[in-house]
């Protein structure tokens, strides 16, 4: 493994998905032109959070080799263009909201097909992103977590262990000696350490450490013919790995302070679907183009929440007849976030696909549409509401801004269900355009 990449495999902590920051003007002489600025400066002006998430999604596209840590360099800038070039685009290296939006877009296709998921592993006590599609057999014992592919050509291992006396240079010593490892990089920090190399015609990537006389460490361990595929996710659970979390709870990350979602209309009385999570906690909830909204139920159960517009008039409910939703193609109408969409408050219509989770029964939406979009109503080919959609963050320890958000489906037959229960009768029949019964949703939190 190239030493280049060993040493943007010791970065730590998960990438941060986080809005865009404002640009700032730069500043300019009374009476001269205003200078432009450079890539690096106009970088510098997002937020770090955004800065460390484009590093990590050009990551996940093979385009950035280096630390995730929302610091502006001259690699940043780079894989920026090299991105911008293999997309068709002027290699600028700023990133335009189109641009910006195919760079997420492409890092969320490819963890979805690893199947990339930030776990809190109750063994070891450490959080790592898991490719569970590629590594779908789990194994724990009293000493760790193992998780590997059917064949065995990928493999992915938590451990821990009670040891005095040790330091990190010590214990990175002793991993250097196991049986079969050739070492090409290695790198010791006064908390962790770093080894790469190969280990019995496999790649290997080993990142320890030790505290209070305890050590962890996580070992990734694959064929060399998988290392396309593997260098992008290796990158992101060097990134994503904390082996000492300090005892952070397990739990959903904190809700917006303001948050846009998709709610449909479904009566004609002012009765309004939506997300639950995404109204959870509001001080007040708004409807776009209506005003102030009551919150008159949600369901855990369901994972849905009715609200109410009262005195609206000429209200378009939409038809949520019979039928169930299956995989297949699906035609999906929401209103994006505000920052998605330039300040707009857009109705738009996305093409995705709903395919099986697993052995769960769920469905999910690939790939996931826009922030915004959560509550939003699917169709299928033959104008049949199949569901909505719904953005969820999965459940890690710590902070959980790298995580990527997950789009399933709530299942028509189970939207009819709750209505019935709330008192609402559904609309029968089917829609060729539902924007007219699609409304933004804004709840404001504390």
């Amino acid at each position: 493994m190239r030493s280049m990449l060993a040493a943007t495999l010791i970065a730590a902590g998960a990438a941060t998905l986080a809005a865009h920051g404002a640009h700032a003007a730069p500043k300019q002489t009374a009476g001269a032109p205003p200078a432009a600025q450079t890539p690096a400066e106009t970088a510098k002006t997002l937020a770090q959070g955004e800065r460390q998430a484009i590093q990590s999604d050009l990551a996940w596209t093979g385009d950035y080799n280096g630390l995730i840590n929302g610091e502006v360099s001259d690699r940043m800038i780079a894989a920026i263009k090299q991105f911008q070039t293999n997309q068709g685009h002027k290699p600028t290296g700023v990133l335009n909201p189109q641009e910006r939006g195919q760079l997420a877009e492409a890092a969320r296709r490819l963890q979805a097909s690893v199947g990339w998921k930030l776990v809190s592993d109750p063994v070891t006590g450490a959080r790592v992103g898991v490719p569970t599609r590629l590594v779908p057999q789990q194994a724990s014992d009293a000493n760790g977590t193992r998780w590997s592919s059917s064949t065995g050509t990928i493999q992915v291992a938590l451990s821990r262990r009670k040891e005095a006396d040790l330091s990190i240079a010590k214990l990175a010593e002793q991993e250097k000696k196991e049986p079969g490892r050739k070492i090409e990089y290695s790198a010791i920090k006064p908390d962790f350490f770093v080894l790469s190399g190969t280990q019995n015609q496999k790649k290997f990537y080993i990142r320890g450490s030790f505290k209070d006389a305890e050590v962890r460490i996580l070992t990734v361990l694959y064929d060399q013919a998988t290392e396309g595929t593997m260098q992008p996710v290796v990158v992101a659970m060097s990134s994503a790995y904390n082996p000492f979390p300090g005892g952070v709870q397990v739990g959903p990350p904190p809700r917006k302070k303001v948050e846009y979602s998709t709610g449909t209309i479904v009566g004609a009385d002012g009765a309004i679907l939506a997300d639950r999570e995404a109204v959870e906690g509001c001080l007040s909830i708004v409807i776009s183009g209506y005003g102030p909204a009551d919150l008159a139920d949600r369901s855990k159960e369901h994972e849905l929440a009715l609200l109410r517009i009262y005195a609206a008039s000429e209200l378009k409910p939409l038809p949520i007849g019979g039928g169930a939703a299956k995989p297949g193609a699906v035609e999906i109408t929401g209103v994006a976030d505000p920052q998605s969409q330039a300040g707009g408050a857009a109705v738009t219509t996305v093409k995705a696909q709903l395919t099986a989770a697993g052995t769960t029964g769920g469905l999910v939406v690939t790939p996931p549409p826009s922030l915004g979009f959560s509550g939003a109503p699917a169709r299928d080919a033959e104008g049949r509401f199949a569901g909505l959609t719904t953005l969820r963050l999965p459940l890690v320890a710590g902070a959980a801004d790298g995580a990527a958000a997950q789009t399933t489906l709530i299942t028509a037959d189970t939207v009819r269900s709750y209505l019935t229960g709330v008192g609402v009768k559904p609309v029968e029949g089917t829609t060729k355009d539902p924007k007219a019964s699609v409304v933004r949703v804004i709840c404001v939190r504390k």
